[in-house]
């Protein structure tokens, strides 16, 4: 195989996979992963729960140790600042020097949206998205203490999940008419909410906030009715962008994320794009997925491309989200959903999108079995009509059993 250099921006999980592929696939040449934090890859969904709660340590956290790393040969540049791409020349200008590579891979994932007007240089407000946030957070994280989550979504629902175990006195502030109001269903949503309220922690819905109060470390807020909630700290989870910034300078198409084929093939020759920052075709639209198995799968995908070893890039969208001793499942998308069935089970609940009359997602709530029979359909291209669905008695592992038995 060819053994000129290649480049991956972005040391999160999409980059660490693409390398790793490259690497098992028998490439021989030189990688380096080009990372702008300090350390190295980790993953980022325990941020929120297990390594702000306490259960884990860094080096749980970390992907791999430094010596895998090596053994591989991958080079990994921590604290590296990408500033200038050239596709034409194809060099990247990093920390002011100048790095040449004969292909090129962007993993350089998503960021969190820009802090409402207010926010901007006062102590105690916090994010969640970088291991130096949560490291921030963890030493402000004390039981008592009045803690304000901005943004009803799952990282603001787990982070606050977490804070609720820790003593702290939390209240989600949503400006949507309800938690989880793009991703979830109301079904769904009425049972986290309800999760959430039973330990404690207040949500408020369909309020936003009017006015911060400072004027150097944070004490409250305003909302829009009036009401004044005082705060020690503000943990801001409001949704994130993809990054980029690079691309886009560098004129390659963009729109939600850098525009790939179904190889993970941008605009220009020989760079791609992997993970929450790569707007790929799925189902004929443009999609952006921002999840653990998109980033590895999708990762792995292009290292194949690269390779020459050509694979359209097919997923099934999978999910999860902890909070308490709350385990959700998501298999599928459930954009353009017309009806949901709520199917209760012994261990749990499973919500069961659909649209034209045809399952087209499942939200399995402490229910894994409902979860892997779902999965499984999908695997198989099975239907499950919505008539069918709707029987008495409907039982959705027995039924995926039965259809798998038929073939």
């Amino acid at each position: 195989m060819a053994c000129d250099p290649i480049a991956i921006i972005g040391a999160g999980q999409a980059g660490a996979s693409l390398a790793e592929q490259l690497r098992h696939k028998g490439y021989q040449g030189t990688i380096t992963l080009l990372g702008q934090e300090a350390f190295l890859p980790y993953q980022r969904p325990p941020l929120s729960k297990k390594y702000l709660g306490g259960e884990w340590d860094i080096d749980r956290l970390t992907l791999r140790p430094a010596a895998h790393w090596q053994e591989l040969g991958i080079e990994i540049v921590t604290s590296a600042h990408v500033t200038a791409l050239s596709p034409a020349g194809k060099t990247l200008t990093v920390d002011g020097r100048t790095f040449a590579w004969s292909k090129l891979a962007l993993t350089t994932g998503a960021a969190p949206r820009p802090l409402p007007d207010g926010l901007k240089g006062l102590g105690g407000v916090y994010e969640m998205r970088t291991l130096a946030d949560a490291d921030a957070l963890k030493a402000d994280f004390r039981s008592g203490r009045r803690m304000l989550v901005l943004g009803g979504g799952y990282i603001g629902l787990e982070t606050a999940a977490v804070a609720a175990k820790a003593g702290l006195d939390v209240t989600v502030i949503e400006q949507a008419p309800r938690i989880l109001q793009r991703v979830a269903c109301e079904a769904t949503a009425s049972l986290i909410r309800d999760l959430h309220v039973r330990h404690g922690v207040r949500i408020l819905e369909g309020r936003s906030v009017a006015r911060f109060i400072g004027p150097k470390t944070i004490s409250g807020v305003e909302l829009d009715d009036g009401q004044i909630w005082p705060a020690d700290l503000i943990v801001v989870g409001i949704g994130v962008l993809p990054c980029t910034g690079l691309a886009q300078d560098a004129g390659l198409d963009c729109d939600n994320g850098i525009r790939v084929d179904l190889y993970g093939r941008s605009s220009a020759p020989d760079i791609w794009a992997a993970g929450d920052c790569a707007n790929f075709p799925y189902q004929g639209i443009p999609t952006r997925l921002e999840s653990v198995p998109n980033a590895v799968e999708q990762a792995e995908c292009v290292a194949d491309d690269m390779l020459g070893l050509s694979r359209p890039y097919q997923p099934i969208p999978w999910f999860w989200s902890d909070q308490y001793d709350m385990k959700l499942q998501i298999v599928g998308l459930n954009r353009g959903y017309e009806t949901v069935l709520t199917i209760a089970s012994e261990r749990g609940h499973s919500l069961w999108y659909f649209r034209q009359g045809r399952m087209i997602a499942v939200d399995a709530i402490n229910d894994a079995r409902a979860f892997m029979a779902a999965k499984r359909l999908f695997e198989k291209d099975i239907s499950l009509p919505l008539d069918e669905a709707s029987a008495p008695g409907f039982d959705p592992v027995a039924w995926v059993q039965q259809a798998l038995k038929k073939g």
